[in-house]
């Protein structure tokens, strides 16, 4: 999507503090943490919420997690826990439409979120 803004970081139009990336998915470092860690990790192809990813695309989902757990754990935050947060449309929360998960933390979670 051309005013995507998460498009436009994964095409290198905007910079990003970038953490990991491969042939699927992008992680960066948010501009606005809100824990001492706190990484985006997106699918390269759009989608714009959770809503919108095909059956026959829902591996994404996987790698996404399974990457921000080695991320956590590379960033030491794994085994003190962390928090993965997934925002799915306008009253969640979610500000971006680009489906993407928060991994949060390196400090103490607090419950209910918000």
């Amino acid at each position: 999507m051309e005013d995507c803004l998460f498009c436009k970081i994964i095409k290198k139009k905007i910079p990003a503090s970038t953490v990991y990336e491969d042939e699927r998915i992008v992680a960066f470092n948010d501009i606005n943490p809100q824990a001492p860690v706190h990484i985006l990790l997106i699918p390269k192809e759009h989608y714009a919420s959770l809503n919108d990813i095909p059956e026959e695309k829902k591996d994404i989902l996987s790698h996404l997690l399974l990457k921000a757990r080695e991320i956590a754990r590379e960033k030491k935050i794994a085994g003190k826990g962390y928090r993965i947060v997934l925002n799915t449309a306008r009253e969640s929360g979610q500000e971006v439409f680009h489906i993407h998960f928060h991994l949060l933390g390196g400090r103490q979670m607090t419950w209910p979120p918000g």
